[in-house]
């Protein structure tokens, strides 16, 4: 557990920008298989995979957990909220499919930087009414979410909660999760943003929003971008300038603090990165959250 959390937080605080949509009925599956990046249909039920909307053009609108509770339910963990519009978004692509697609405002999502009691890797814990368990970290860095109804977690004072989020973000940021901002949204393809390494998307199965792109890109290897993790030594903003040497290489995608993922070029020296003039140190990115 980072050493900057107090002390209450080894229990599961909120994670209030996290927000929550489900597809239920008969045909849920196969609807999310045909408006998402992942292989749905082959995903195994009480399962979750990592997964993206993009749009017509191959760019990407979110990135989500997909959780396969049931035969005829999936629900989306979305990070970066904004469920009210992807909902409504989605609503229009229902047509005769028997689904119904609904936000829950009545279930609350929380974390801990501890391992999780019962769930592993891509294998949710839990179900009903006592919520669910998902391993969303490594060896390296432990993390639990836990999904379930508002009132069975405490919230904390919106300082607490804050500091929380932060320090999720930025684990999310160094195992290469993006986390977009409105900003940042159809902007990357699923290749620039690296979400090959969390096995967000499948090049195998069948039509999808943006699936020629995103299959054209793999098989003919013209992916030259790729996200970098960096430590800032300045405030940064999603949106601004990487430059090396005097020139721009690629722009910052995701920012949770002093952390950044950029979208810099897979073939670069090692020449001195900077960001708004100062300079932007290299960092590993963390493995293990591939689901």
């Amino acid at each position: 557990m980072p050493d900057n959390l107090p002390p209450a937080f080894v229990a599961y605080p909120r994670l209030p920008g996290h927000q929550l949509l489900s597809l239920q009925g008969v045909d849920a599956a196969v609807f999310a298989h045909a408006q998402f990046s992942s292989d749905v249909t082959a995903l195994p039920l009480q399962h979750w995979q990592w997964s993206a909307w993009l749009s017509a053009k191959g760019r990407t609108l979110a990135v989500f957990q997909l959780l396969r509770l049931a035969e005829d339910h999936v629900m989306l963990v979305l990070a970066d909220g904004d469920a009210d519009a992807i909902a409504s978004q989605l609503q229009r692509f229902v047509f005769r499919r028997k689904v119904k697609v609904q936000v829950h405002a009545d279930l609350a999502v929380a974390g801990a930087f501890t391992a999780p009691e019962a769930a592993s890797g891509a294998a949710i814990a839990g179900g009903g009414d006592a919520g669910w368990e998902l391993d969303l970290g490594s060896d390296a860095l432990p993390r639990t979410l836990r999904i379930g109804p508002v009132e069975g977690f405490a919230a904390g004072s919106e300082a607490d909660e804050a500091a929380f989020a932060l320090a999720w973000r930025q684990a999310d940021l160094r195992f290469g999760l993006p986390r977009l901002e409105e900003s940042q949204r159809e902007v990357w393809t699923p290749q620039q943003l690296g979400l090959d390494r969390l096995n967000g998307y499948s090049v195998k199965k069948g039509c999808y929003p943006g699936q020629e792109i995103v299959a054209r890109t793999h098989f003919l290897g013209k992916a030259k971008r790729a996200v970098q993790l960096l430590h800032a030594a300045a405030p940064t903003q999603a949106g601004d300038a990487v430059q090396q040497d005097g020139a721009a290489l690629g722009s910052i995608a995701s920012v949770a603090g002093d952390l950044a993922l950029a979208v810099l070029p897979l073939e670069t020296s090692d020449a001195e990165l900077q960001v708004g003039g100062v300079v932007a140190q290299r960092v590993p990115l963390l493995e293990g959250l591939a689901r």
